[in-house]
């Protein structure tokens, strides 16, 4: 049951990916995520939280679901997981006003319940590993997935300094495309202990955006097991029945 189950998430990932992959020019990674990881959701939950929620909101999930669905207690999450002294039945919402947002960022950072769900977790964790250097930025940081993007690279303490590698200036517009990216001042974690790490996130935000998902691949597994087996009841008592039926 379980090999069925991932079967059917990558198929459905895959054809996420396929979308974003050609809408941003091909430069997708492979997440990886696996729901069906409690380890990867509590540690995406610790990191984001810590990394992201200062900025980014969570307004469709609440403290008390993220805490029965990811195996954790309500004390647990309250103590080490909520930093806007919100109670447990409350949505997943941050301190920072529209005004101070439009004031640092240019515009309040936007919700991330659903943009995984939007974009496709595979845009999600190359999003995250794509942020370089960028003087000419306002903030210092650029995005090679997402040129231009207001926000600053909030992993970089894990991840180290990032550095693109330019190619020729296009002679239309003059820019000079992102070749390849390099980390030139390591961070805190190794490479393979920082893809993780952005799996983690991502995995999280996966799963934020759809709660449900969790309980629904589950019980979809014995649904289908179900109408297997009502199948062939049905088609055995057809059988039967036309056996008496053919007699007469």
């Amino acid at each position: 049951m379980r090999i069925v189950k991932k079967l059917a998430t990558f198929a459905a990932g895959l054809l996420i990916s396929f979308g974003a992959f050609a809408s941003e020019g091909g430069h997708l990674l492979q997440s990886g995520t696996d729901l069906d990881d409690p380890a990867s959701l509590q540690r995406g939950a610790k990191l984001y939280m810590n990394y992201c929620s200062g900025c980014h909101s969570l307004k469709y999930l609440r403290y008390s679901r993220m805490a029965e669905d990811l195996g954790l207690s309500e004390d647990e999450v309250m103590k080490n997981l909520n930093f806007t002294g919100a109670k447990v039945g409350e949505q997943i919402q941050v301190n920072m006003t529209p005004e101070h947002g439009a004031q640092w960022f240019g515009k309040m950072p936007p919700d991330l319940s659903l943009i995984a769900r939007v974009r496709g977790s595979d845009w999600v964790y190359t999003y995250l590993k794509s942020f370089y250097l960028d003087e000419s930025r306002p903030l210092g940081w650029n995005n090679r997935l997402f040129p231009n993007a207001s926000m600053p690279n909030v992993l970089w303490e894990l991840q180290g300094l990032q550095h693109a590698e330019f190619g020729e200036p296009d002679k239309a517009t003059g820019e000079r495309p992102v070749l390849d990216l390099k980390v030139t001042q390591p961070g805190q974690l190794k490479e393979a202990e920082f893809n993780q790490a952005v799996r983690d996130i991502t995995t999280f935000l996966e799963y934020a955006g759809e709660p449900a998902a969790l309980k629904r691949t589950n019980l979809g597994v014995w649904v289908i097991l179900f109408l297997a087996m009502f199948t062939l009841i049905a088609y055995l008592l057809k059988l039967e029945y036309w056996r008496d039926v053919d007699k007469h």
